[in-house]
Protein backbone atom coordinates (compact mmCIF):
# COMPACT_ATOMS: atom_id res chain seq x y z
CA UNK A 1 0.00 0.00 0.00
CA UNK A 2 0.99 3.62 -0.46
CA UNK A 3 2.35 5.56 2.50
CA UNK A 4 0.45 8.41 4.14
CA UNK A 5 1.17 10.75 1.24
CA UNK A 6 -1.13 10.09 -1.71
CA UNK A 7 0.25 8.41 -4.83
CA UNK A 8 -2.04 8.27 -7.87
CA UNK A 9 -2.60 4.78 -9.24
CA UNK A 10 -3.09 3.58 -12.80
CA UNK A 11 -6.69 3.96 -14.09
CA UNK A 12 -7.74 0.54 -12.82
CA UNK A 13 -11.24 -0.49 -11.80
CA UNK A 14 -14.11 1.63 -10.55
CA UNK A 15 -15.41 0.72 -7.09
CA UNK A 16 -19.03 1.66 -6.29
CA UNK A 17 -20.42 1.49 -2.76
CA UNK A 18 -24.19 1.78 -2.47
CA UNK A 19 -24.43 0.07 -5.85
CA UNK A 20 -27.68 -1.67 -4.93
CA UNK A 21 -29.55 1.52 -4.18
CA UNK A 22 -31.53 3.37 -6.81
CA UNK A 23 -28.83 5.91 -7.66
CA UNK A 24 -26.01 3.39 -7.37
CA UNK A 25 -27.72 0.97 -9.72
CA UNK A 26 -28.11 3.60 -12.41
CA UNK A 27 -24.47 4.60 -11.94
CA UNK A 28 -23.22 1.02 -12.30
CA UNK A 29 -25.17 0.55 -15.51
CA UNK A 30 -23.74 3.80 -16.91
CA UNK A 31 -20.20 2.74 -16.01
CA UNK A 32 -20.68 -0.67 -17.64
CA UNK A 33 -22.03 1.04 -20.75
CA UNK A 34 -18.79 3.03 -20.89
CA UNK A 35 -16.81 -0.21 -20.84
CA UNK A 36 -15.40 0.27 -17.34
CA UNK A 37 -14.36 -2.57 -15.05
CA UNK A 38 -16.72 -2.23 -12.09
CA UNK A 39 -16.43 -3.53 -8.53
CA UNK A 40 -19.52 -3.31 -6.31
CA UNK A 41 -20.05 -3.71 -2.58
CA UNK A 42 -22.95 -5.95 -1.67
CA UNK A 43 -24.25 -6.28 1.86
CA UNK A 44 -26.89 -8.71 3.14
CA UNK A 45 -30.46 -8.06 2.03
CA UNK A 46 -29.79 -6.71 -1.46
CA UNK A 47 -30.55 -9.81 -3.53
CA UNK A 48 -33.85 -8.57 -4.97
CA UNK A 49 -32.72 -5.20 -6.33
CA UNK A 50 -32.81 -4.15 -9.97
CA UNK A 51 -29.03 -4.43 -10.25
CA UNK A 52 -29.24 -8.11 -9.40
CA UNK A 53 -32.28 -8.75 -11.61
CA UNK A 54 -31.26 -6.96 -14.80
CA UNK A 55 -27.97 -8.80 -15.25
CA UNK A 56 -25.69 -5.89 -14.36
CA UNK A 57 -24.44 -7.61 -11.20
CA UNK A 58 -23.13 -10.53 -13.25
CA UNK A 59 -20.86 -8.15 -15.14
CA UNK A 60 -19.26 -6.77 -11.96
CA UNK A 61 -16.81 -8.06 -9.39
CA UNK A 62 -18.95 -8.41 -6.26
CA UNK A 63 -17.50 -7.81 -2.79
CA UNK A 64 -19.68 -9.08 0.06
CA UNK A 65 -19.57 -7.03 3.24
CA UNK A 66 -20.24 -3.69 4.90
CA UNK A 67 -18.79 -0.28 4.12
CA UNK A 68 -17.74 0.17 7.75
CA UNK A 69 -15.36 -2.81 7.48
CA UNK A 70 -12.14 -0.85 7.03
CA UNK A 71 -9.84 -3.86 6.39
CA UNK A 72 -12.24 -5.13 3.71
CA UNK A 73 -12.34 -1.72 2.00
CA UNK A 74 -8.53 -1.56 2.03
CA UNK A 75 -8.17 -5.05 0.56
CA UNK A 76 -10.76 -4.32 -2.12
CA UNK A 77 -8.93 -1.23 -3.33
CA UNK A 78 -5.59 -3.02 -3.57
CA UNK A 79 -6.68 -6.43 -4.84
CA UNK A 80 -8.89 -4.99 -7.59
CA UNK A 81 -6.48 -2.22 -8.61
CA UNK A 82 -9.13 0.45 -7.97
CA UNK A 83 -8.48 3.77 -9.66
CA UNK A 84 -11.84 5.46 -9.06
CA UNK A 85 -14.24 5.26 -6.12
CA UNK A 86 -17.87 6.39 -6.09
CA UNK A 87 -18.95 6.27 -2.46
CA UNK A 88 -22.75 6.26 -2.33
CA UNK A 89 -23.39 3.80 0.51
CA UNK A 90 -25.40 5.42 3.29
CA UNK A 91 -28.40 5.13 5.56
CA UNK A 92 -30.65 7.61 3.73
CA UNK A 93 -34.03 7.32 5.47
CA UNK A 94 -34.65 10.47 7.50
CA UNK A 95 -37.26 8.84 9.74
CA UNK A 96 -34.95 5.93 10.54
CA UNK A 97 -32.16 8.37 11.40
CA UNK A 98 -34.44 10.24 13.79
CA UNK A 99 -35.63 7.04 15.42
CA UNK A 100 -32.19 5.43 15.70
CA UNK A 101 -29.37 7.91 15.07
CA UNK A 102 -26.39 5.81 16.19
CA UNK A 103 -26.48 3.33 13.25
CA UNK A 104 -26.90 6.25 10.85
CA UNK A 105 -23.80 7.97 12.22
CA UNK A 106 -21.87 4.71 12.10
CA UNK A 107 -22.75 3.93 8.50
CA UNK A 108 -22.60 7.43 7.09
CA UNK A 109 -19.55 8.77 8.92
CA UNK A 110 -17.48 5.73 9.91
CA UNK A 111 -18.18 4.14 6.53
CA UNK A 112 -16.92 7.25 4.75
CA UNK A 113 -13.73 7.27 6.82
CA UNK A 114 -13.13 3.61 5.97
CA UNK A 115 -13.48 4.34 2.25
CA UNK A 116 -11.27 7.44 2.37
CA UNK A 117 -8.54 5.64 4.29
CA UNK A 118 -8.60 2.80 1.76
CA UNK A 119 -8.41 5.31 -1.10
CA UNK A 120 -5.61 7.26 0.56
CA UNK A 121 -3.43 4.27 1.37
CA UNK A 122 -4.25 2.50 -1.89
CA UNK A 123 -3.32 5.41 -4.15
CA UNK A 124 -6.79 5.86 -5.69
CA UNK A 125 -6.77 8.51 -8.40
CA UNK A 126 -10.36 9.78 -8.07
CA UNK A 127 -12.86 9.59 -5.21
CA UNK A 128 -16.38 11.02 -5.38
CA UNK A 129 -18.33 11.02 -2.11
CA UNK A 130 -22.10 11.45 -1.87
CA UNK A 131 -22.94 14.13 0.65
CA UNK A 132 -26.37 15.78 0.39
CA UNK A 133 -28.13 19.06 -0.21
CA UNK A 134 -29.88 18.39 3.09
CA UNK A 135 -26.59 19.14 4.87
CA UNK A 136 -27.32 22.85 4.36
CA UNK A 137 -30.22 22.72 6.79
CA UNK A 138 -32.55 25.71 6.61
CA UNK A 139 -31.51 29.18 5.41
CA UNK A 140 -33.54 32.26 4.56
CA UNK A 141 -31.46 33.04 1.46
CA UNK A 142 -32.12 30.83 -1.57
CA UNK A 143 -30.87 29.18 -3.68
CA UNK A 144 -28.08 27.54 -1.70
CA UNK A 145 -24.63 27.91 -3.23
CA UNK A 146 -21.65 25.80 -2.23
CA UNK A 147 -20.52 28.74 -0.07
CA UNK A 148 -23.73 28.59 1.99
CA UNK A 149 -22.89 27.42 5.50
CA UNK A 150 -23.74 23.85 6.41
CA UNK A 151 -26.32 24.23 9.16
CA UNK A 152 -27.77 20.77 9.88
CA UNK A 153 -30.01 20.16 12.87
CA UNK A 154 -31.22 16.57 12.64
CA UNK A 155 -29.30 13.28 12.60
CA UNK A 156 -29.41 12.50 8.87
CA UNK A 157 -28.47 16.08 7.93
CA UNK A 158 -25.66 16.08 10.49
CA UNK A 159 -24.30 12.74 9.24
CA UNK A 160 -24.13 14.02 5.65
CA UNK A 161 -22.55 17.33 6.67
CA UNK A 162 -19.88 15.36 8.54
CA UNK A 163 -19.41 13.13 5.50
CA UNK A 164 -18.87 16.20 3.34
CA UNK A 165 -16.35 17.85 5.66
CA UNK A 166 -14.40 14.68 6.39
CA UNK A 167 -14.11 13.85 2.69
CA UNK A 168 -12.81 17.24 1.63
CA UNK A 169 -10.29 17.25 4.47
CA UNK A 170 -8.56 14.35 2.73
CA UNK A 171 -7.65 16.62 -0.20
CA UNK A 172 -6.43 19.52 1.91
CA UNK A 173 -4.49 17.32 4.34
CA UNK A 174 -3.35 14.32 2.30
CA UNK A 175 -3.74 15.37 -1.33
CA UNK A 176 -6.36 12.71 -2.07
CA UNK A 177 -8.20 13.80 -5.24
CA UNK A 178 -11.73 13.84 -3.82
CA UNK A 179 -14.91 15.81 -4.40
CA UNK A 180 -18.32 15.70 -2.75
CA UNK A 181 -21.79 15.89 -4.26
CA UNK A 182 -24.68 17.78 -2.73
CA UNK A 183 -27.60 16.42 -4.70
CA UNK A 184 -31.18 17.47 -4.17
CA UNK A 185 -34.23 15.17 -4.33
CA UNK A 186 -33.26 12.49 -6.85
CA UNK A 187 -36.12 10.56 -8.46
CA UNK A 188 -36.48 7.92 -11.14
CA UNK A 189 -37.02 4.21 -11.65
CA UNK A 190 -35.90 1.87 -8.89
CA UNK A 191 -36.65 3.88 -5.75
CA UNK A 192 -38.69 1.58 -3.49
CA UNK A 193 -38.96 3.99 -0.57
CA UNK A 194 -42.66 4.84 -0.37
CA UNK A 195 -41.95 7.47 2.28
CA UNK A 196 -40.63 9.67 -0.54
CA UNK A 197 -43.08 11.73 -2.56
CA UNK A 198 -42.56 10.56 -6.13
CA UNK A 199 -42.33 6.78 -5.55
CA UNK A 200 -45.55 6.94 -3.55
CA UNK A 201 -47.33 9.07 -6.16
CA UNK A 202 -46.27 6.73 -8.98
CA UNK A 203 -47.35 3.65 -6.99
CA UNK A 204 -50.72 5.26 -6.26
CA UNK A 205 -51.16 6.12 -9.94
CA UNK A 206 -50.46 2.56 -11.05
CA UNK A 207 -52.63 1.11 -8.27
CA UNK A 208 -55.53 3.41 -9.16
CA UNK A 209 -55.81 4.83 -5.65
CA UNK A 210 -55.82 8.34 -4.22
CA UNK A 211 -52.44 9.31 -2.70
CA UNK A 212 -52.28 10.97 0.71
CA UNK A 213 -49.83 13.87 0.85
CA UNK A 214 -48.15 14.60 4.18
CA UNK A 215 -48.27 18.38 3.75
CA UNK A 216 -50.54 21.12 2.45
CA UNK A 217 -48.85 20.86 -0.96
CA UNK A 218 -46.95 24.15 -0.76
CA UNK A 219 -43.43 22.94 0.25
CA UNK A 220 -40.95 23.48 -2.56
CA UNK A 221 -38.10 21.17 -3.46
CA UNK A 222 -35.49 20.80 -6.17
CA UNK A 223 -36.15 17.53 -8.02
CA UNK A 224 -33.31 15.95 -10.01
CA UNK A 225 -33.98 13.14 -12.48
CA UNK A 226 -31.72 10.14 -11.87
CA UNK A 227 -30.04 10.13 -15.30
CA UNK A 228 -29.09 13.77 -14.81
CA UNK A 229 -27.68 12.84 -11.39
CA UNK A 230 -25.54 10.13 -12.99
CA UNK A 231 -24.28 12.57 -15.60
CA UNK A 232 -23.29 14.91 -12.76
CA UNK A 233 -21.30 12.16 -11.02
CA UNK A 234 -19.45 11.27 -14.20
CA UNK A 235 -18.72 14.92 -15.00
CA UNK A 236 -17.25 15.47 -11.53
CA UNK A 237 -15.11 12.34 -11.85
CA UNK A 238 -13.76 13.52 -15.19
CA UNK A 239 -12.98 16.95 -13.70
CA UNK A 240 -10.99 15.44 -10.83
CA UNK A 241 -8.12 14.37 -13.09
CA UNK A 242 -8.40 17.08 -15.74
CA UNK A 243 -5.08 18.85 -16.22
CA UNK A 244 -6.46 22.04 -17.79
CA UNK A 245 -9.17 24.31 -16.42
CA UNK A 246 -10.44 24.64 -12.84
CA UNK A 247 -9.83 21.69 -10.53
CA UNK A 248 -12.59 19.72 -8.82
CA UNK A 249 -10.23 18.45 -6.11
CA UNK A 250 -11.37 19.24 -2.58
CA UNK A 251 -14.56 20.85 -3.86
CA UNK A 252 -18.25 20.34 -3.16
CA UNK A 253 -20.76 20.47 -6.00
CA UNK A 254 -24.50 21.10 -5.95
CA UNK A 255 -26.62 19.28 -8.50
CA UNK A 256 -30.33 19.91 -8.84
CA UNK A 257 -33.13 20.26 -11.32
CA UNK A 258 -32.57 23.97 -11.81
CA UNK A 259 -35.71 25.36 -10.19
CA UNK A 260 -37.90 24.89 -7.11
CA UNK A 261 -41.06 22.82 -7.60
CA UNK A 262 -43.98 22.65 -5.18
CA UNK A 263 -45.49 19.36 -4.06
CA UNK A 264 -48.75 20.35 -5.75
CA UNK A 265 -46.95 20.92 -9.04
CA UNK A 266 -45.45 17.43 -8.84
CA UNK A 267 -48.91 15.95 -8.23
CA UNK A 268 -50.46 17.93 -11.09
CA UNK A 269 -47.63 17.15 -13.51
CA UNK A 270 -47.78 13.42 -12.82
CA UNK A 271 -51.54 13.49 -13.35
CA UNK A 272 -50.99 15.17 -16.70
CA UNK A 273 -48.38 12.58 -17.68
CA UNK A 274 -50.63 9.72 -16.57
CA UNK A 275 -53.59 11.11 -18.51
CA UNK A 276 -55.88 11.65 -15.51
CA UNK A 277 -55.68 13.99 -12.49
CA UNK A 278 -54.60 12.40 -9.22
CA UNK A 279 -57.28 12.60 -6.56
CA UNK A 280 -54.73 13.47 -3.88
CA UNK A 281 -55.62 14.42 -0.32
CA UNK A 282 -53.42 16.85 1.59
CA UNK A 283 -52.79 16.43 5.32
CA UNK A 284 -50.69 19.27 6.82
CA UNK A 285 -50.90 17.67 10.27
CA UNK A 286 -48.86 14.70 9.01
CA UNK A 287 -45.86 16.83 8.01
CA UNK A 288 -42.60 15.37 9.35
CA UNK A 289 -41.27 17.42 12.30
CA UNK A 290 -38.42 19.67 11.22
CA UNK A 291 -39.42 19.54 7.55
CA UNK A 292 -37.95 22.49 5.63
CA UNK A 293 -40.57 24.39 3.64
CA UNK A 294 -38.36 25.61 0.77
CA UNK A 295 -35.03 24.25 -0.36
CA UNK A 296 -33.24 24.39 -3.70
CA UNK A 297 -29.68 24.85 -4.96
CA UNK A 298 -27.67 26.89 -7.42
CA UNK A 299 -25.90 24.78 -10.07
CA UNK A 300 -23.58 27.43 -11.45
CA UNK A 301 -20.40 25.95 -9.97
CA UNK A 302 -20.80 22.46 -11.41
CA UNK A 303 -21.68 24.00 -14.78
CA UNK A 304 -18.55 26.15 -14.69
CA UNK A 305 -16.08 23.55 -13.37
CA UNK A 306 -17.51 20.30 -14.77
CA UNK A 307 -19.65 21.40 -17.71
CA UNK A 308 -22.85 19.85 -16.32
CA UNK A 309 -26.40 21.16 -16.37
CA UNK A 310 -29.68 19.27 -15.90
CA UNK A 311 -31.14 18.09 -19.22
CA UNK A 312 -34.43 16.40 -18.20
CA UNK A 313 -37.32 18.59 -17.04
CA UNK A 314 -39.89 17.50 -14.49
CA UNK A 315 -42.56 16.41 -16.95
CA UNK A 316 -40.18 14.28 -19.02
CA UNK A 317 -38.57 12.86 -15.89
CA UNK A 318 -41.95 11.84 -14.47
CA UNK A 319 -42.92 10.32 -17.82
CA UNK A 320 -39.78 8.16 -17.81
CA UNK A 321 -40.26 7.26 -14.15
CA UNK A 322 -43.88 6.20 -14.62
CA UNK A 323 -42.91 4.10 -17.64
CA UNK A 324 -40.11 2.39 -15.67
CA UNK A 325 -42.40 1.38 -12.81
CA UNK A 326 -45.17 0.28 -15.17
CA UNK A 327 -42.74 -2.02 -16.97
CA UNK A 328 -41.24 -3.30 -13.73
CA UNK A 329 -44.59 -4.38 -12.26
Amino acid sequence: MADLDHAVSTPGATFVTGAYGMLGGWLVRALLARGERVVVLKRDGTAGTALARDGSEARCAVIHGDVTDAPLMARTVVEHDVGTVFHLAAQTIVGAANASPAPTFTTNIQGTVAILEAARRGGVGRTIVAASGMAYGEHATLPYTEDTALHPRHPYEVSKAATDLVARSYWHTFGLPVATTRLTNVYGGGDRNRSRLIPELVAATLDGRAPRIRSDGTPERDFLYVEDAIAAYLAIADALDREDGPSACGEAFNAGGGRPVSVREVVETLGRVAGAPLDASYDPAATTPGEISRQYVDVGKIARVCGWRPAVDLEEGLRRTLAWYAADR
